[in-house]
């Protein structure tokens, strides 16, 4: 009938519970989404959390009997995000006027695993993605990543993706200037367009769009049976927001961060 799904982390953010539920369609507005959340609410405050956040997508111009049914137990929107999405390949026309290359960088690119000469600069650029990424008023702090933790979500995400990274770094003396992430699902045909950064001293030249048509082009040429690629933007990081935009993505629904606090 339906499913929830409690999230504990036991490092950081100790306060946090992260909370899915799932009812099948036939069997809503019984009761039985509001019986998973009593069920799993017992064990979240048992373990003396005092935060759950979750996430609620709807779609444009559609139902809110998902934000309704949230709402009534508690939970705020606290952030939002629109889910993008766009067909590959891409228009030819579109793509041959998007693609430029920015003067002084040259694209690096590998699949998987981060090798050995770039890891350090990748932490920190991962460790930057953290920092900068919107996150309205959840009440979290960001993750610090570091080499034991990279190394091991490499090893998690190979078991489910396919990952394709492209990096930017500039001639002149070899700094990473950003970086951007695909992650192709192995058990369908979909395309996940993960993090896009560009570091602050790097940004205003365009690194961004060169980077995302670096992973789209690898994409298109190694995986042609991807049909349709998926982002996730928050329309206030207008710089993002911009590219995304202008590189073929269009909204296709709405993603709220619910959160409660006790």
């Amino acid at each position: 009938m339906g499913t929830a799904e409690l999230v504990l982390s036991q490092t950081e953010n100790e306060h946090l519970a992260e909370l899915e539920i799932h009812v099948r369609p036939e069997h809503r507005r019984r009761g039985t989404g509001a019986a998973l959340h009593q069920a799993v609410d017992e064990i979240r405050r048992a373990d003396g959390r005092t935060t759950v956040i979750g996430e609620l997508y709807l779609p444009l111009g559609g139902s809110a009997a998902g934000l309704d049914f949230a709402t009534a137990l508690g939970f705020t929107s606290v952030h939002t995000e629109e889910h993008l999405a766009m067909r590959l390949p891409a228009d030819p026309i579109t793509a041959d006027l998007l693609t430029r290359e920015v003067p002084g960088y040259e694209i690096v690119t590998w699949t998987g695993r981060c090798p050995d000469e770039h890891r350090a600069a990748y932490l920190s650029m991962r460790n930057q993605m953290n920092l900068d990424v919107p996150t309205g008023q959840i009440d979290a702090t960001p993750v610090v990543i570091h080499e034991a933790r990279l190394a091991d979500s490499e090893l998690r995400t190979a078991r489910s993706y396919i990952t394709i990274v492209a990096a930017a770094r500039r001639v002149a003396d070899g700094a990473m200037g950003g970086y951007s992430v695909v992650l192709l699902d192995r058990s369908d045909h979909v395309a996940l367009q993960d993090d896009t950064l560009v570091m602050p001293e790097h940004r205003g030249s365009g690194l961004g769009m060169q980077l995302k048509q670096a992973t789209r082009a690898i994409v298109e040429a190694e995986h042609p049976e991807r049909q349709v690629i998926h982002t996730w933007t928050d329309p206030d990081n207008v710089a993002m927001y911009r590219t995304n935009i202008s590189f073929g993505f269009a909204p296709v629904e709405i993603l709220h961060e619910m959160q409660r606090v006790d």
